[in-house]
């Protein structure tokens, strides 16, 4: 009984935070576009680009070779870990070289509740 007993004393907060992460999806999820945290690159207008800080979540190679000019490095496995990097105003507008990885990363983000991050439309190959 004791072991039973721990065992869901231990799994409370385990529950708890489950609980709200599931409530945070859902009402992301609820209101969330299907374009949701897209920006084309032609929206992107000489006007806006000062608010903008491009963040590159490719690997450290792919980064080396063709970043956009002014980008920030941080891998999309790393974003939560280092969501302190990512600026809190402003347009943070996340890229990789397809679109996938970095609408990975910008979910996570948004989670996170960084609602400034958007993910650049085609990736790196959609940016002139």
């Amino acid at each position: 009984m004791r072991v039973v007993l721990l065992a869901l004393f231990l799994l409370l907060p385990v529950t708890a935070q489950s609980q709200e992460l599931e409530g945070a999806l859902s009402e992301y999820l609820d209101f969330a576009t299907e374009a949701e945290g897209i920006i084309a690159p032609a929206q992107l207008t000489a006007d806006l680009l000062p608010q903008v800080q491009f963040i590159d979540v490719r690997n450290a190679a792919a980064f080396g070779t063709n970043p956009i000019a002014g980008a920030i490095h941080i891998p999309w496995r790393e974003i939560v870990a280092r969501l302190d990097e990512v600026p809190a105003s402003g347009l943070a507008v996340l890229y990789c070289d397809t679109g996938a990885i970095s609408a990975q990363a910008m979910f996570a983000a948004r989670l996170m509740g960084r609602d400034n991050v958007l993910v650049l439309q085609g990736g790196r190959a959609g940016w002139p």
